[in-house]
């Protein structure tokens, strides 16, 4: 399993997070996603190394920005 921590911007709210988590947890081979409104960082536990245009791809999706990646 790889964990990897993203910083995403303009989540302000509960329906921001479930947005985000939904749409990132639909990535093939995502087996978790935590997200944390207060630090913006979406934290993504998948079987192998995820490529940083699919998860931007899944963040853009929710409506949101993917920073630094």
């Amino acid at each position: 399993m790889v964990t990897n921590t993203y910083q995403v911007q303009g989540m302000t709210c509960g329906h921001c997070v479930n947005s985000v988590s939904t749409e990132v947890g639909a990535i093939p081979g995502v087996s978790d996603v935590q997200v944390d409104l207060a630090s913006g960082q979406v934290t993504v536990t998948s079987e192998s190394q995820l490529d940083t245009d699919t998860v931007r791809a899944a963040v853009d999706e929710a409506g949101y920005d993917l920073v630094g990646a």
